[in-house]
């Protein structure tokens, strides 16, 4: 179903101009519509990413057309592809290329939305990059690192992780013990992240009824637009929220430790 929604989405928003489309806007009320500026729509215009629009006398009119291609567009871009990129993918639709020869069907529901790239390398560079036998079985346990070709490379999954674990490790903090706190955060990582994932799953499964008609294309665009912001601003507001807690709880330890050390008796009854 969502292939079929995707698909038609990707329809809509190649449709020429003046093919069937209802609503007639004027561009500052297009942009609201949208959520973007009017200098983006001018930019995407000149970058022939948008159908001219219909000219009365000297007022330029856009369409629903014109308003999916939109937030398609503005969807693509928040999912980390730049106007190039989406500009040929508009245009290998029109030329009757599949979501799954474009996207993937995968990349085209969830977007490249990955902040961390897998990184592959020899199993010698890897064993490097750890630096911590013991420590490197466990990240294969875990999944950080994934063996590949019988063993002969290796693919590092989570490379910024273990680029943390290496900063923190010049501070005398042991690979093990670093593997541990992992072990006791990812857990409770996935339960915030399931409890995000649903909130947004139940807010368009009102709208997407199993065997019910498709909502109309611009709500569709509508739809992907709100998932990708909402994955977007939701890592934001999680990350502000956990350095905030983390800020406290420092500040706090600091005010203890510092406490601690004003009241301890000194070696020096004179002081």
């Amino acid at each position: 179903m969502v292939e079929t929604a995707v698909s038609q989405l990707f329809d809509a928003a190649v449709q020429p101009h003046g093919a069937a489309a209802s609503g007639e806007y004027r561009i500052d009320d297009l942009a609201r519509l949208a959520g973007t500026t009017t200098r983006n729509i001018r930019v995407y215009r000149d970058r022939g990413l948008l159908h001219p629009p219909l000219r009365v006398g000297r007022i330029a009119l856009f369409n629903d057309t014109h308003l999916t291609r939109l937030r398609m567009i503005t969807s693509l871009l928040d999912r980390g592809y730049n106007l190039t990129h989406v500009n040929e993918m508009l245009s290998a639709w029109e030329q009757g290329k599949d979501v799954g020869d474009m996207l993937g069907l995968e990349s085209a529901i969830a977007g490249s939305w990955a902040t961390e790239k897998p990184e592959r390398m020899s199993l010698a560079e890897a064993r490097r990059l750890v630096d911590d036998d013991a420590g490197f079985d466990r990240m294969v346990g875990l999944g950080v690192i994934k063996l590949e070709d019988d063993g002969r490379d290796a693919t590092i999954v989570r490379p910024k992780l273990i680029e943390a674990f290496n900063e923190i490790r010049q501070y005398g903090v042991a690979t093990g013990k670093l593997i541990d706190l992992h072990e006791q955060i990812a857990p409770l990582v996935d339960q915030i992240s399931g409890i995000l994932v649903r909130a947004g799953v139940e807010h368009i499964g009102d709208r997407l009824n199993p065997g019910a008609e498709l909502p109309p294309d611009t709500e569709l665009a509508e739809m992907i637009t709100m998932l990708v912001r909402f994955r977007t601003q939701a890592v934001s507001a999680v990350t502000a929220t956990l350095a905030f807690s983390i800020e406290s709880n420092v500040e706090s330890v600091v005010a203890t430790i510092l406490a601690q050390s004003i009241n301890s008796p000194t070696d020096d009854p004179e002081s």
